[in-house]
Formats: C-alpha cells, sequence, structure tokens
C-alpha cells in the first residue's frame, strides 16, 4: 500500500614482508532444496492464491509462473516486465500479470537468493502480514542450497540520480563495495514525523528490516475501501495512521468491514497496533526499495539515498540502473592493479621460481600474491614464435597459449608454499570448465587473476582463473596443478 600487498623481494627464499591482503571469497549462486507454499490472500484482489518457491539452477534469477492460466505462462522479475505501479509492482508478460510482487523478491534479495521459479495460481502475490518476514520464514524452512556458479554483483560504476518534483522525491546512488541504503520518509504528519532508516549490508535485512509492515493513512484506507481497490484489506495486514480525530460512528464501520467485535483507535494507529520499531515506516520504505530493486536482475553493490520514495520512483530508479547495467553490458572488472608499480617478481624473480624458459615462458610479472590468489601479467606482441603461423595475416594467441601463461601463473602460487621453489617442477594434473570468450592479439596486455578454489594440500593445487584485456574477459578455467621435487621426479624415472 505504501509504500594489504606482500612486497617481496626478487629473492626466492627471504619472505620477511607483511603478509598481502587475502583475496576475495568466492561467492556463489544459491537457490533454496526443498519447494515451500505461501498461502493467502492478494491485497487488492481479495482473491485467495498459493505461491510455491521451486528451487531453479543457476543463472535462472527469479521467474513467475502463472499455473493457473492456460500454457502456464512465466514472467521474469525483470524491471522490462514492469507495467504499473499504483499502490505496488506489477509485471506483465505473454497476458500473465502478477501484482504485489515487491515484498517476495524484498525477501528473496534480502536472503542472497539468487535463483527460485515461483509458481502463482492467481494475479496477486498474497499479502500475509504485509511484510517479508512470512516469506523468509518459509525460504529457510525450505533450506538454502549453494550452486556451482559465481554470483555476479553489479557494481556502480557512476552516480545515479533521479528526481520528481511533483511527489517531491529524490533517489541517488553512490558506487560502494557494500549494498547499503538510507532513507527518509515525511508524510507532514505530527504522528510520523520525519523518519529514518538505514540499512548498512545486506545481511542486516532479515532482522532489522523484513518484518516491517505496509502502511497507509485512515483517509487513504476509506478512499479505497470506498472504492473496492484493496478487497483483500484487513487491519492485520497493514498498519493503518491515525493521525485525526475518528467518530465512534466511522470506527463501527471499519469494524463491519473487516469483521471485527470492536475496532479502536486510540495512540495514533487503528487498533493500537504496536510498532515492531519506532521507525516501521521508513523501514518498511526501505524494504520496498530492496525488492524493487531486486528488478535490475543483479545483486547491486552502491548506495542508495532516497528522500520519499514510493514505487513509481524505485522501478524508474531501476529503469536507470539496469540502463547503465546494458551500457556497460555487465562487463566484468578486471583486478583493479597498477600496471606501472614496482612488480612482486619481474621477469627475473619469475624464473627463479619456474623451470620454464624462452619461448616457453609466458610470465612477465606478478602484480599481487597472498596464499589464496595471484595476479599475473603477459605483454602479448607481435615477436611471439607462434604469431606467424597463427594465424598468417590474422595474428591470434592460441587458446592453448593462454591457457600454459594462465597455468604458469597459478604455479608461481603453489610454489610459492616452498621455501626452494627452484628445486620443484610444476604439472596439470586437470583442466575444466574453460571458455575462450575473445581474441588476444598482438598489443594486448593479459591480466591473469587466479584464486584456489580449495586450500593447497600436498602440493595440489586447485584455483580459477579469469584473463582479462582491459575489462574484458577473454578467457577463463578451472585448473589443478601439483608440484614434485626435482630429485622425487628423477627417482620415479629411474623406477
Amino acid at each position: 500500500m505504501a509504500e594489504n600487498q606482500t612486497v617481496v623481494e626478487a629473492s626466492v627464499v627471504k619472505k620477511e614482508s607483511p603478509l598481502p591482503s587475502p583475496a576475495p571469497e568466492i561467492i556463489r549462486q544459491t537457490t533454496i532444496l526443498h519447494p515451500v507454499t505461501a498461502s493467502g490472500v492478494g491485497l487488492h484482489t481479495g482473491a485467495s492464491v498459493n505461491l510455491t518457491f521451486m528451487p531453479a539452477p543457476e543463472n535462472h534469477g527469479y521467474q513467475f509462473k502463472r499455473i493457473d492460466l492456460p500454457g502456464q505462462p512465466v514472467v521474469e522479475a525483470d524491471v522490462d516486465n514492469v507495467t504499473d505501479t499504483d499502490r505496488g509492482t506489477t509485471i506483465s508478460k505473454n497476458g500473465a500479470r502478477i501484482s504485489t510482487i515487491e515484498h517476495v523478491l524484498a525477501a528473496l534479495a534480502g536472503m542472497e537468493i539468487d535463483n527460485v521459479l515461483m509458481e502463482i495460481d492467481g494475479p496477486e502475490v498474497p499479502i500475509m502480514d504485509g511484510s517479508s518476514k512470512p516469506f523468509i520464514d518459509l525460504l529457510e524452512k525450505a533450506g538454502i542450497q549453494e550452486q556451482r556458479e559465481e554470483r555476479r554483483y553489479y557494481m556502480l560504476s557512476e552516480n545515479i540520480t533521479y528526481e520528481d518534483p511533483k511527489r517531491k522525491t529524490e533517489m541517488l546512488a553512490v558506487p560502494s563495495e557494500d549494498f547499503r541504503i538510507t532513507v527518509m520518509v515525511d508524510y507532514n504528519s505530527d504522528l510520523l514525523g520525519t523518519q529514518h532508516a538505514t540499512l548498512y549490508n545486506i545481511g542486516e535485512f532479515k532482522n532489522e528490516i523484513s518484518d516491517c509492515r505496509t502502511f497507509c493513512f485512515l483517509h487513504e484506507l476509506e478512499m479505497l475501501l470506498d472504492n473496492n481497490l484493496i478487497k483483500g484489506g484487513d487491519i492485520n495486514n497493514a498498519i493503518v495512521v491515525v493521525d485525526k480525530p475518528v467518530s465512534q460512528q466511522r470506527l463501527d464501520h471499519l469494524a463491519k468491514i473487516f469483521n471485527k467485535e470492536k475496532v479502536t483507535a486510540e495512540r495514533g494507529f487503528l487498533n493500537n497496533v504496536k510498532l515492531h520499531f519506532q521507525n516501521e515506516p521508513a523501514r518498511h520504505k526501505l524494504l520496498d526499495i530492496v525488492g524493487d530493486l531486486a528488478l535490475v536482475g543483479a545483486p547491486l553493490k552502491g548506495h542508495i539515498l532516497a528522500a520519499r520514495p514510493g514505487h513509481v520512483a524505485n522501478v524508474e530508479f531501476a529503469r536507470k540502473i539496469k540502463d547503465l547495467m546494458k551500457r556497460d553490458r555487465f562487463r566484468e572488472k578486471s583486478p583493479r592493479v597498477d600496471l606501472n608499480a614496482k612488480p612482486i617478481y619481474d621477469i627475473n624473480g619469475i624464473m627463479k621460481f619456474l623451470p620454464h624458459r624462452a619461448p616457453f615462458l609466458f610470465v612477465d610479472k606478478i602484480l599481487e600474491l597472498s596464499d589464496r590468489h595471484v595476479v599475473g601479467l603477459k605483454n602479448v606482441t607481435m615477436n611471439e614464435w607462434f604469431f606467424p603461423g597463427h594465424f598468417p595475416g590474422a595474428p591470434v594467441m592460441p587458446g592453448v597459449i593462454q591457457i600454459e601463461a594462465m597455468a604458469q601463473v597459478g604455479g608461481i602460487l603453489v610454489l610459492n608454499t616452498v621455501p626452494d621453489p627452484e628445486n620443484y617442477l610444476t604439472y596439470f594434473m586437470k583442466i575444466d570448465n574453460t571458455r575462450f570468450r575473445d581474441m588476444v592479439m598482438p598489443g594486448d596486455t593479459i591480466v591473469f587473476h587466479l584464486e584456489l578454489i580449495s586450500p593447497i594440500r600436498r602440493g595440489i593445487c586447485h584455483m580459477r582463473g579469469k584473463a582479462y584485456v582491459g575489462d574484458k574477459v577473454v578467457m577463463e578455467s578451472e585448473m589443478m596443478a601439483q608440484i614434485v621435487r626435482r630429485d622425487k621426479k628423477k627417482s620415479i624415472e629411474a623406477s
């Protein structure tokens, strides 16, 4: 209704510098383990409806399926499918319409669940108690399943602004390492006053925001009732603010409408509703923003500041974010490294680690190195030995050479765990999930970023890597390598 870098010298053994910052944790996509169903009535339609959350595969996102309609059409929860923002957010596609989706999307986003199919047998999501908490309780009951694919965040690359002078709404998004929201609401009400609410990170959503209910003023409620616009309305699924004196006759009329013996309007809220938080209305506005911004199709990293927001503004703001995503083509950002800074290891330091030599040494610099990750660089020039044969007149770096280069960078990571790397050799054990996403040509600088999938054990290193040219991913792969002492190799060969 209402809405730290190791500065390791080129010495192999000496490692007295401070430890580098740990590699970022790999965050994978999630879905639910088991189906669960929420049943209730739609706030506006009054129709009884069942909403069943179903597990979904990686990169599925949030989708609704109208199982009560012929062909069971599917509607993606995408801002491009929003068709109405009057008293809630509605999406439509292929003749199917689903209304009041913001609270359930907020629950999914707040629980950091990436992929879910929602089967619904009516045109509107059940209102439940007017918050996201009932949905969160069900999702926790369903259980969360980690999936194989890495979660892909969209980090804002620039400021985004939105303003609606008529509604006195202002919204601003600024780049940030986390998803954070700050909200201010002011309804010119002595009872509510000016309220603020802040979500410092998405992990706070469940306990600080999810149980905050939708609200409206009594005069708005009466108008909606008179126009038959909230057929599923009940004093148990919304906070009704009473900021003016109400006659007993009006209270009796409301009691009859809501099928209650008695309705009261003391302390400013219909039926003396006790607020979960003093600023519950502002927190619910924040909840709506979380739900509506889930329509951009990816979890965000940015700080959202909103003054007097509503569904119209939320959705228009989401459109602006989606447009920026489209402009950026949702490109993955390369590691933030200074290519002109002194490397951890230059080519001389690398050759004290790796046994490879020209023309089969494909690493020029090591820019970052920790116990969990490594970043290396190769400058691709026309003088490479493979270009005259691949291909004459149209030189392209062979994919197998890219894999070898990435493996050599990964070899530095595993060799860094022993005090005498010059006495070890590195060998491939496995290569999986390799994708070549763009061509690498003379003049390009490839930055390889690899991080551990699991801890290094007995000289075996399982890593995931991506190769970047600028901000563009040109290759990615998972690989397993093992280091073996040279004397051990000789003994094996002798046997």
